[in-house]
Parts: C-alpha cells; structure tokens; sequence
C-alpha cells in the first residue's frame, strides 16, 4: 500500500486538514500541510500513535457486542485529532483545525483509505 499516496489524497482533500500519517508495524510515514507548524515533534507523535494502537486493541475486544469500530475522534483546544485502523495493525492519523465540518472529512478518509484497501 502506498502510503504516502495515502498521505497526499487526505490533505488534498480539505485545506483545513493540518497533518496526515500512517502508522504501520512502527513505521511512521507522515505529510504536514506546507506552511502549517506541527503542535508535536515526531517523537511525540510516534509516542501517541503506539498509544493509539493499544487503545484500538482495547475497542476491538467489543466489537462482538457493540460493532467494529470504525474511527475515533478527539477534540483538543486547538485541533480535531481523527484515528482510523487501516490493514492488520495500522492506523491513519489526521489532524484538523477547529473551524470545519470534521465529519465530512471523516467521511472523505474513510473513502480514500478504503479505494486503497480495495485496490490490493
């Protein structure tokens, strides 16, 4: 899977999308918008989407009961922060400004990366 294809068609798509990444089995492939400054160095975010891979194990364990999770959003005071599984073990990272319709840009990343996994 091309990863850094992934990375573009996600920024390309909004002009309020900050940053794209995909994390997979440790490796960090990631895309900030040109002129936009990262709110993490990339320690810190290695750091959290190793943490953000534990917290996916933990919803896949009522997925039985309740449903596959699909993605998972936070609103922190200066972004939307969107993790989606992708693959085995992998998740896309996206990070949003505040002032945008982030479940249409949900909805946008969910379509991209689903494009690529239906073209393996």
């Amino acid at each position: 899977m091309n990863y850094e294809k992934i990375c573009d068609q996600i920024l390309e798509s909004n002009d309020k999308i900050r940053y794209a990444a995909v994390y997979d089995y440790g490796e960090l492939v990631d895309k900030i918008r040109p002129g936009t400054t990262s709110h993490l160095s990339r320690e810190e975010t290695e750091a959290s989407l190793s943490q953000a891979i534990y917290r996916w194990s933990t919803r896949k364990k009522t997925a039985d009961k309740i449903g596959t999770p699909l993605y998972a959003l936070a609103k922190y005071e200066k972004i939307y922060r969107i993790t989606i599984p992708i693959g085995g073990a992998g998740l896309i990272l996206i990070t949003t400004e505040l002032d945008t319709d982030v479940n249409k840009i949900v909805d946008k990343c969910l379509e991209i990366r689903d494009e690529h996994v239906k073209n393996l």
